[in-house]
């Protein structure tokens, strides 16, 4: 009851006027666009597109009012900041080695490089281009667009030494003692130990964390939306609105009031929980991985409901700064004429297989909602065709009439907007840095860890929350589809070796 009284009281504070379902199937030409995007969201942290644990008025409206792309993918990451690595293929168009060499050309005040990215490229389509929230990209935020407003780092500082866990994981071949970190351990790390430890509180602004400068950072967030917004009606220029959230990633911080929409008791632990994920320093997921060190090792259920109930939090009150800004796209004028679309930088895993963090390749921490709101956009429609979200930059281009440049990898969504296309992508490939590839195709997929010399084979068709490990038991598949991965490697530029 209590559950249900705090949801019907944020549901009232929430509520806000969405895009209403289409009556026509064309989309206007060069419309404006507004991207949300968010950090470590999963896909089924929505409440329309999970179990219904997370409360999230606004974003269910925003699937009830559009279409949904329930197979969206990163594929990878270079170094543990997975976040750093999607956020450069997103900006860049390139593919995650390609975007890894852009980056580098970026450091390099390259202004070339800094011109073939998204913004400068809907800049010059005519379009007035604005920013605000987390960039974490090395291209400057206030060179690539016409406005940029608090641009945010990666995550705020909290005390964690990465250096000396750098060398303490150097010094002890990568499996770092538990008893060496514990003294370098911040407050709202290793925690919960016990029903009762308050070693750390979400609600505790004398952290700082996204509460740094005296305001939550998501609450930023919406404050500079709805001053943009509220300069618009009568603009000469289409706008393109890029709006990046920090949370959900941690330190996950949230009111007091969203903190008690949840209890840890009723929190449900996923059915892929484990106290350990074999090899897990071996695939780079052990001690002394910064988002891994976040809960005990072994793994608790009092511990992952707990960091669960956290990041449930600062979804739902992200989720209310949504609705502010959905509220002032539609006292703009201009909700009619523009597109909106909302996805994240990939997955978490919170507890899945073991895991804490988003440095692995299963479903949880590499796919992500991706929705598409907008005039002439149909209604509560789902698309399961696999994707990756990195394919909004050229559907973004689309929209805005820009030819697709040649150096872009990823695809726009438009054909499957439109019409029952087929998927521009014959697999899905994943990565992450040498410790971990991955080949998505044809209902199955497979991992594989070389320094661990393991393969996993799942048949994500049948089995979504990769439950059974099929490597045993169809072993000609999980070859034909190694065989695949080869060549995707060869395609994208990846010299790993998974030969053992």
């Amino acid at each position: 009851m209590k559950l249900l009284f705090s949801f019907t009281c944020l549901l009232l504070l929430t509520t806000c006027s969405t895009t209403e379902p289409s009556s026509t199937t064309n989309i206007p030409e060069r419309p404006n666009i507004l991207f949300i995007f968010t950090d470590d969201q999963a896909y089924d942290a929505i409440g329309a597109l999970g179990d219904g644990q997370v409360i999230t008025p606004n974003l269910d409206r925003l699937v009830n009012s559009g279409t949904t792309f329930t197979h969206a993918y990163n594929m990878g990451a270079w170094q543990p900041a997975v976040c750093l690595a999607s956020r450069a293929m997103i900006n860049s168009g390139r593919s995650v080695w390609q975007a890894q060499r852009m980056t580098e050309r970026w450091r390099a005040q390259d202004q070339e490089a800094m011109d073939q990215n998204w913004a400068p490229l809907m800049r010059a389509a005519g379009y007035q281009t604005y920013f605000t929230g987390k960039w974490h990209v090395d291209a400057p935020a206030t060179d690539q667009f016409d406005r940029a407003a608090n641009v945010r780092p990666g995550m705020p500082h909290d005390g964690y030494p990465f250096p000396v866990i750098d060398a303490l994981r150097q010094r002890h071949n990568e499996v770092v003692p538990i008893d060496s970190l514990k003294k370098y351990w911040p407050a709202g790390y290793n925690r919960p130990l016990h029903p009762t430890d308050d070693s750390w509180s979400p609600t505790d602004t004398s952290y700082q964390g996204f509460y740094a400068g005296g305001r939550h950072w998501s609450e930023v967030v919406a404050d500079d939306a709805e001053i943009f917004l509220g300069e618009v009606r009568n603009a000469d220029a289409p706008f393109f609105m890029y709006l990046a959230f920090n949370a959900p990633h941690d330190p996950r911080q949230a009111p007091q009031a969203y903190q008690d929409l949840y209890n840890v008791e009723d929190i449900t632990v996923p059915a892929s929980f484990l106290p350990r994920y074999p090899h897990a320093n071996l695939i780079g997921n052990g001690s002394g991985m910064r988002d891994e060190d976040l809960a005990p090792y072994p793994r608790t259920e009092l511990a992952v409901k707990t960091h669960r109930k956290e990041y449930y939090a600062s979804i739902s009150h992200l989720d209310a700064q949504v609705g502010r800004i959905l509220r002032a796209l539609s006292a703009s004028g201009v909700k009619d004429n523009t597109i909106i679309i909302f996805t994240a930088d990939h997955g978490l895993a919170v507890g899945n297989h073991g895991f804490i963090g988003k440095q692995n390749l299963y479903d949880h921490s590499v796919r992500v909602p991706l929705i598409v709101v907008g005039p002439g956009i149909e209604a509560g429609r789902k698309i399961d065709t696999d994707v990756y979200l990195q394919d909004v930059m050229p559907t973004a281009l689309s929209l805005a009439g820009v030819e697709q440049p040649d150096y872009v990898y990823f695809n726009s969504l438009l054909p499957l907007l439109q019409d029952d296309a087929p998927s521009p992508y014959p697999a899905i490939y994943g990565a992450y840095v040498d410790y971990a590839r991955s080949i998505r195709k044809d209902g199955y997929k497979l991992i594989v860890y070389p320094k661990a010399k393991v393969q996993r084979l799942y048949n994500v068709a049948e089995d979504p929350r990769e439950l059974r490990d099929l490597i045993a038991l169809e072993p000609e598949k999980a070859a034909a589809l190694l065989t695949d991965l080869r060549a995707l490697q060869a395609e994208l530029g990846d010299d790993l070796s998974l030969t053992w």
